[in-house]
């Protein structure tokens, strides 16, 4: 079984097999045991279509550097996720992120000279395989089952959503909305030393503030300005995501490290 390129994998993938009915044709598809594959991370990426629901639970902030993209924060620190218990379940009912929902597949462009591209998935994940019970991945002719092409829609209308928050991102640029974030929390017991968080972009309050009614009606009418309130609403959940890892012993650390520009989210 030929592999997909393995160069820069993305968020949780280990490891990029396409799915054929040549060789998967009896393969069945699980559902995971657990999410402990989301409480390794601190952060995980998002698109705009799902501003509104994350911003409720998570606080939404932009990868630094070149390219940036929205992530939900799911704890203050790398590799501290405060959703996700010992056992690898999630602590409550919350939204999940639609780039976790989509693991173990993805689609992706199997040669980098082509447009094309197939859907995949990570056997490392062990979740899709040659078991007894689970979802059928084909047909008893090798065509894909009503289940595959589930999955292959959502994994198009997440690459469409994909596009749609590079759109977003990219106007953000433009219009010099973005800024270099910082946020100091401090504890009751020693106010006199915050913790520091860096590493992060969000949009300028300020520039925001400073747009003229006619710019303002127009990022109204584009949709923008209600992701962006979205966005700056958010924020305050840092200090609730902070107090959570206090509360669950997950020592905070004064610098957080947010996914860079070079962790696809694709």
């Amino acid at each position: 079984m030929a592999s997909a390129p393995q160069m820069n994998l993305p968020l949780f993938y280990k490891d990029l097999l396409p799915l054929n009915s040549r060789d998967h044709k009896a393969w069945k598809s699980k559902t995971f045991d657990n999410a402990s594959f989301v409480g390794e991370t601190h952060a995980i990426p998002l698109t705009i279509d799902e501003f509104i629901d994350a911003q409720r639970t998570y606080p939404i902030v932009f990868t630094a550097g070149e390219n940036p993209l929205p992530i939900a924060l799911m704890g203050m620190n790398e590799g501290v996720n405060v959703f996700i218990d010992s056992e690898g379940k999630f602590t409550e009912q919350v939204y999940i992120p639609a780039y976790a929902r989509r693991y173990p597949f993805i689609l992706a462009r199997l040669r980098p000279d082509s447009d094309e591209m197939s859907l995949c998935f990570d056997p490392s994940a062990e979740v899709v395989g040659d078991f007894k019970d689970g979802q059928e991945l084909f047909d008893g002719e090798g065509k894909p089952t009503d289940y595959t092409k589930g999955v292959l829609d959502f994994c198009q209308k997440f690459e469409e959503a994909g596009q749609r928050t590079k759109a977003f991102m990219d106007e953000l640029e433009k219009r010099g909305l973005l800024m270099d974030g910082e946020i100091a929390i401090t504890q009751n017991s020693d106010p006199d030393k915050p913790f520091v968080y860096r590493g992060f972009r969000m949009v300028d309050e300020k520039k925001i503030a400073e747009l003229s009614d006619e710019q303002v009606v127009e990022l109204q009418k584009n949709g923008m300005l209600v992701l962006i309130y979205a966005h700056l609403f958010s924020l305050n959940l840092m200090r609730t995501i902070f107090g959570r890892q206090v509360q669950q012993g997950k020592i905070p650390q004064p610098v957080m490290q947010a996914p860079g520009a070079d962790q696809p989210a694709n």
